[in-house]
């Protein structure tokens, strides 16, 4: 089985969304229901999107259990290096934290180790300089 590396960031949103899930399973199956108590099923558009509704959520359910069971919670490190988990400033002004492929979301600031950017930054030190995927040359100002 596969091993997830997630911070704890990343496992409390996932826990947030598959409660979110959950939650939705009353409402669904009441959608369902309904749309059954129509009659024919052959072409009840209700009924099909409730299905469908149905089988996305509980897919991503199951998804979402796989990688919480199967998931190791990586702390920041301590050793003054750009590793998982770490919090980059840059002389840009931009901060990112460091994720798994499994968490990044560049709006949001999350840098994936396997993006050029996350590939730059990795293993490098505050007040190390790091080339950008575009060639511009950026310092780390600030790591924790």
């Amino acid at each position: 089985m596969k091993k997830y590396q997630l911070t704890p960031e990343g496992k409390a949103d996932l826990e947030r969304e598959l409660a979110t899930l959950k939650g939705r399973r009353p409402e669904i199956i009441e959608r369902i229901a309904t749309a059954r108590s129509f009659g024919d099923l052959s072409e009840n558009e209700d009924y099909s999107a409730a299905k469908k509704d149905q089988n996305a959520d509980e897919s991503r359910i199951e998804e979402i259990e796989a990688i919480l069971k199967n998931s190791d919670i990586i702390k920041p490190s301590d050793k003054g290096i750009v590793a998982l988990g770490s919090h980059v400033e840059l002389s840009n002004g931009a901060k990112y934290v460091i994720v798994s492929s499994l968490e990044a979301n560049p709006q949001e600031g999350k840098l994936s180790t396997e993006s050029p950017l996350g590939l730059a930054l990795l293993g490098k030190k505050a007040g190390d300089e790091a080339t950008l995927p575009n060639g511009k040359t950026v310092q780390i100002t600030s790591l924790a």
